[in-house]
């Protein structure tokens, strides 16, 4: 078994595929050698921290917002929340959240990240003692029955693993070159539900200003309904609860859906003028920043699920292939949670298959 299981490859190091790395670390031999391959130059996915180009005290969390823990999770989850708790990642948010949305339900309990929210990825990566390896942009994978798994980047870098699982956005699951393809092309009614899956996207804005500036509004974060533009705003330094007046402060800025799929393709220039163009009437008051980061976010959140919401689904078992990701359940911190341990039950599931066929 721990041939089958020596090394082990995780695609994203996003939310999902950080809490897996951590379970499946917590679970398999010590001598299994996890890695984690990501695109981008640092982790996080969709709950990243940027920082300011001119101050990089001054951070902002153009994703994740906050983190809300439902009556329904609370007994499932509540332990690892009071983890995260102790180890300073989460605390309970304090500030004012003004207009409508739906998170505000009865009982539920809403945690930001102080250290900003890659801090809660990154957490879970530091417990996994995986090899972490970005600007890693996977392009193909391809296997046999009973074969490793060789996974390519765009740079043409191949390697070997016995397990692969991945958890970026299902659209870039499709666009995989390689055997993949044919192995999901063989179960007509996988590609079917694979290809159901949708995903909202928007734009966010972070705007960046000196130290001493004066952002006094009653609320650290505001929903807005009556906007063609903007949906969300955030004070980020207010709403992480961090009041030190010699740091700088950022503000953050989500577009509604509609304005997103409307100029998901348009200059990224043009649009971040559109967006200033609002939030301009919206605080006339506002300040000139001093810097300004946008971000496109193709795959906000999931529209449509997998069917069923499994969690994660086997594309193979030798060698053993799974994808994962809030594609497959919610897009939440705990949809997310729910989703690793969906993988770890299919490893160990096979993990108990192949002991079983070679004791």
């Amino acid at each position: 078994m721990l041939k089958n299981m020596a090394k082990v490859l995780l695609v994203g190091s996003g939310m999902t595929g950080a809490a897996t790395a951590s379970m499946l670390r917590q679970h398999l031999p010590d001598n299994t050698s996890i890695f984690i391959w990501d695109k981008a130059r640092g982790a996080g996915g969709r709950m990243t921290t940027t920082r300011c180009p001119e101050d990089a005290s001054i951070t902002a969390d153009l994703g994740a917002q906050y983190f809300t823990l439902t009556q329904e999770y609370s007994a499932k989850r509540q332990s690892t929340y009071d983890e995260l708790i102790a180890h300073g990642i989460f605390t309970p948010l304090q500030g004012q959240i003004e207009g409508p949305n739906d998170f505000n339900q009865p009982g539920a309990q809403h945690f930001v990240t102080p250290q900003g929210s890659s801090s809660l990825v990154k957490y879970f990566l530091q417990k996994s003692k995986a090899t972490v390896k970005y600007q890693h942009q996977v392009s193909e994978i391809s296997f046999d029955n009973c074969s490793p798994v060789s996974v390519t980047t765009q740079e043409d870098r191949s390697e070997d693993f016995d397990v692969v699982i991945l958890t970026i956005p299902v659209p870039q699951v499709l666009q995989l070159k390689g055997s993949l393809h044919e192995w999901i092309g063989n179960c007509p009614d996988m590609k079917k539900k694979l290809q159901n899956v949708s995903y909202s996207s928007r734009y966010a804005l972070g705007l960046f200003f000196p130290q001493r500036t004066e952002l006094n509004y009653r609320w650290c974060a505001k929903y807005i309904s009556d906007n063609p533009c903007l949906r969300y705003i955030a004070i980020d330094q207010a709403k992480r609860g961090i009041s030190q007046v010699n740091q700088g402060k950022s503000i953050v800025l989500h577009t509604s859906v509609p304005f997103g799929l409307a100029h998901l393709e348009e200059d990224m220039n043009f649009v971040k003028e559109e967006i200033l163009g609002h939030v301009r009437n919206i605080l006339p008051e506002l300040p000139k920043p001093i810097s300004m980061k946008p971000q496109r976010w193709r795959y906000s959140q999931v529209h449509q699920a997998y069917e069923g919401t499994p969690g994660c689904v086997v594309i193979s078992t030798n060698p053993l292939v799974i994808l994962a990701g809030d594609g497959f359940s919610l897009s939440t911190f705990d949809g997310c949670l729910d989703s690793a341990e969906a993988v770890l039950k299919a490893v160990m599931d096979n993990f108990k298959t192949v002991q079983g066929s070679s004791s």
